[in-house]
Formats: C-alpha cells, sequence, structure tokens
C-alpha cells in the first residue's frame, strides 16, 4: 500500500507538498535524512521548505509509519516503516545501508528473550562493519 493512502486512511490531510515527500520516500533506494529528503523533493516542488520536511517526517515519524535510525554518523535517517521486517548492516568506510533478513538470527532472539524470561515483541538489529579485503586468489 502506498505511503499516501496509508496516510489518508490514518486521517492524515494531504497536501501537494505532503503528496511529494510521500512519493520522495517511496522512491528511495537508501536511507535519506531531512536534508536529502528537501533537495529530492524541492527538484519537484521548488516552493517546498525544509521546514515543511521537517514537519512532514515527524509527523509521520510520530503517526508510526515512519522509522528513524541514526546509523552513527551523526544523522537521522528515514524509512518507510516496512511490511516485512529487515535487519541492517551499515558499511563504516562508505555508509552504504544494507538491509537483510536471517531467520537464523531472528530465531535466536527469541530463544534469548525466552530463556531471560520475555516475550519478544520487537527488536532492531544493526550491525557495523569495513569490507574484507580479498586476496588475489578470491573470486
Amino acid at each position: 500500500m502506498s505511503l499516501e493512502k496509508r496516510c489518508t486512511e490514518k486521517g492524515l490531510r494531504m497536501t501537494g507538498q505532503r503528496r511529494v515527500i510521500a512519493k520522495v520516500l517511496e522512491d528511495a533506494s537508501d536511507h535519506p535524512d531531512v536534508e536529502d529528503l528537501y533537495k529530492r523533493a524541492s527538484k519537484i516542488d521548488s516552493h517546498i521548505s525544509i521546514a515543511t520536511v521537517y514537519r512532514t517526517v515527524k509527523l509521520l515519524e510520530e503517526t508510526g509509519m515512519l522509522e528513524r535510525h541514526e546509523f552513527r554518523d551523526g544523522r537521522a535517517r528515514y524509512e518507510i516503516v516496512p511490511e516485512n521486517h529487515h535487519d541492517h548492516l551499515i558499511d563504516l568506510k562508505t555508509g552504504k545501508v544494507i538491509e537483510f533478513t536471517n531467520e537464523e538470527i531472528e530465531r535466536l532472539q527469541e530463544k534469548i528473550a525466552n530463556e531471560l524470561g520475555y516475550k519478544l515483541v520487537d527488536h532492531r538489529l544493526e550491525l557495523y562493519g569495513i569490507p574484507l579485503d580479498k586476496k588475489p586468489n578470491d573470486k
């Protein structure tokens, strides 16, 4: 379901500028910060202000449609709350964020919570790494 439709279903008023910001978020293949969102949105509608982007991001975050991440780079970065859970691996050299799922990790987290006397209701896993150096014989 599109972000705009989700907003409408939650009773949010969708102005033209909010629609542009929602479209930019949907089209993002990365995890943009507010500055990135502003640059992309203002290419579509030059009348969008950075204040509008900040307000819209805050509203979408408060209504549970946008997830905020801080990947140790000093920027709050965002993604639409995914329909399917995934975790993140952050390349510390480039800042690239790689989304992944791993059933073994999911089972282990459930097991740990259970062993400690808890039912796991939510979690967030962020791995930070640097690329392995490849040897000349590696393919």
